[in-house]
């Protein structure tokens, strides 16, 4: 939820966008393909709102913001149920395998650009001299990944202590479960280990879709796209494969930039002859008056 930031509402019609027009990256994920479905969308949200026995598929309206963490290796969902005072908006973001100290800042920027979103579509103005009128709002991860996430997280606690003006509250989501989002939790747990022990192999999804048809995990969904999920956990594996190794070279260039600019200070400083320093970082003398900006 989002503290005091909610105006009283009169009768608004949500976002309405066809699922169909999505944009969705090249490499389409498990996530994607499940709550592209308006169906599986609202079992998903009953899941959280079991009290809500009136909603139905006519009234989900999606409005994923599907490019905004690509590069990131995140799915994400957004969606409105219902209409008028009944209705909410949630956001709900995946962390596929990695708990990021971050999540409540990413969120954060999620979050505006989709109320500024929901404002255009239902041509709200900022600038008149009217409060503009949002559903209530609320925040999801669905974290994946292992250890022992927090149940939520606050951007003023992470960031500031708690103290500060600005506030917004996310609810994590981690244990598997009869709900939808538990039981993708539950496929995303059991690939996880299934691919520990075989790789990424065919052996680990044939094993993945046995265990998780029997423990009740995406049993339709599973049956209904088999190859098709098999394809693109692959091509996760992949994704996340190529980004890990990003991450430590970038973390090795970063400490090796450091290293160099130290050294250079001690060799303006006279502590180091220029020959000393490229040896500690296995460089020629050449090498290192050019990275480090010594002039000869």
């Amino acid at each position: 939820m989002i503290e005091n930031a909610m105006p009283s509402q009169d009768e608004l019609e949500p976002i309405n966008v066809d699922p169909v027009t999505i944009k969705h990256t090249v490499k389409d994920s498990v996530f994607h393909t499940l709550f592209v479905d308006k169906a599986n969308v609202l079992e998903l949200y009953k899941g959280f709102h079991p009290e809500d026995t009136k909603a139905t598929a006519d009234d989900v309206y999606i409005c994923t913001l599907s490019t905004v963490f690509v590069n990131d290796l995140f799915n994400d969902l957004g969606f409105v149920v219902g209409k008028g005072k009944g209705a909410r908006f949630m956001v709900l973001v995946e962390a596929q395998s990695k708990w990021n100290p971050n999540m409540a800042l990413r969120i954060l920027f999620y979050l505006m650009i989709s109320i500024r979103n929901y404002l255009l579509e239902t041509n709200q103005d900022l600038h008149e001299d009217v409060r503009v009128k949002l559903p209530p709002i609320e925040l999801y991860v669905i974290y994946t990944g292992g250890g022992n996430p927090p149940e939520e997280i606050s951007f003023r606690d992470d960031y500031f202590n708690g103290e500060g003006p600005v506030d917004v509250k996310v609810t994590i989501r981690h244990q598997p479960g009869k709900t939808l989002d538990g039981q993708y939790i539950g496929f995303c747990q059991v690939y996880n280990e299934q691919r520990k022990i075989y790789g990424k192999n065919k052996k680990c999804m044939e094993e993945t879709i046995r265990i998780c048809l029997e423990k009740g995990y995406l049993v339709n969904f599973l049956q209904a796209h088999r190859e098709e999920v098999t394809t693109m956990m692959d091509e996760l594996f992949d994704a996340e494969y190529q980004m890990e190794n990003y991450m430590k070279s970038h973390d090795a260039r970063m400490m090796n930039e450091g290293a160099i600019s130290t050294l250079a200070s001690l060799v303006k400083d006279g502590i180091l002859t220029i020959a000393d320093a490229a040896k500690r970082v296995n460089m020629t003398v050449d090498e290192f008056k050019k990275r480090s900006g010594i002039a000869t």
